[in-house]
């Protein structure tokens, strides 16, 4: 079973190296972002708590995403393992993620960082804006996401560098180059693919 989390900020690749590490783990992405719109789209009590605040502009919770997640975690197809993305967001939620897997017997294999620099970063999501005619996407406004990333997420950063979680990967370079660091980086701590 291996149990991953991906970070990294936005533009990194996150969304491209989670599908491979899924397709090669034999494991489900979970996205709270994806968790969010099925349970909006399915009507959930859960969906209809978080239609109400994202509607009124609101950020949902922590104990309202704590149990959205849970919820997805105990999932048949999560049962193998499970690739995070997304949560956690918040030092609170790191703890809760980490009690509910103990609950379990288990922890976390590894968390796995996009590190890539801001500059490159902004070059890259920029082009695509342009490429895809996105004109809300300016160079003050994706420089802003990247500093509220880094601001939010450093404590966690700082987290799981602590458990001796954290695997820190170059972000920059050709996709296949970067998810062959991953995989390497994986199989250094002990994670294969299941036969």
């Amino acid at each position: 079973m291996t149990r991953l989390l991906i970070v990294g900020p936005p533009g990194a690749g996150k969304g491209t190296q989670a599908a491979r590490i899924s397709e090669r783990y034999g494991i489900p992405t979970i996205s709270t972002g994806d968790i969010f719109r099925k349970n909006i789209a399915d009507e959930t009590e859960l969906g209809k708590q978080v239609k109400a605040i994202v509607d009124a502009g609101d950020y949902v919770p922590d104990s309202l995403t704590n149990a959205l997640v849970t919820d997805r975690l105990d999932e048949a197809d999560a049962g193998g393992g499970f690739l995070l993305d997304g949560y956690p967001r918040t030092t609170d939620q790191v703890r809760y993620l980490t009690e509910l897997l103990a609950s379990h017997g288990h922890a976390l294999d590894a968390v796995i960082r996009l590190v890539a620099d801001q500059d490159e970063i902004v070059r890259r999501l920029r082009q695509r804006a342009i490429d895809q005619g996105r004109v809300d996407d300016s160079e003050e406004a994706i420089r802003h996401r990247q500093e509220v990333y880094i601001r939010e997420t450093a404590p966690l950063i700082d987290m799981f560098r602590e458990q001796g979680l954290l695997i820190e990967i170059d972000g920059l370079g050709p996709i296949d180059e970067v998810t062959e660091r991953i995989f390497a980086a994986l199989s250094s701590r002990g994670l294969t693919v299941a036969a």
